[in-house]
């Protein structure tokens, strides 16, 4: 999988690579059972730390979209959600919902994005 990082940008590394993956798990570009890349050849394919990778996919372990069998690598997990990952996307809708509220967006505003941004991942 092709990673592309964006020195100009204020998101860290392990961030961005985090990003990148969950968002070729969202688009459909990696599918529950995918293996993905070993960390050392990620690290050493960008040219970073491999300890930069390990914190991205121990973010992704953490989210439930990956499962790590030592040796064996990491997986991208299946797809359905479990109760725990339902309740952690509430929480995070609602702390970005209540920002953006507060920042003076329209629920019509929110609504819009949301759905734009769901369009895109389709």
């Amino acid at each position: 999988m092709l990673i592309t990082l964006n020195p100009d940008v204020d998101v860290p590394v392990f961030q961005q690579i985090h990003d990148e993956i969950v968002l070729a798990i969202a688009r459909g570009q990696l599918f529950a059972g995918d293996k993905l890349d070993p960390v050392r050849q990620v690290a050493a394919d960008i040219g970073i730390n491999p300890a930069t990778v390990k914190h991205a996919y121990d973010l992704l372990v953490a989210d439930g979209l990956v499962e790590t069998a030592g040796r064996s690598g990491s997986i991208v997990r299946p797809g359905a959600h479990t109760a725990a990952q339902e309740q952690q996307v509430r929480q995070r809708l609602r702390r970005v919902a209540t920002l953006a509220r507060a920042q003076g967006f329209s629920t019509e505003e929110l609504h819009s994005y949301l759905d734009s941004t769901l369009k895109e991942l389709a």
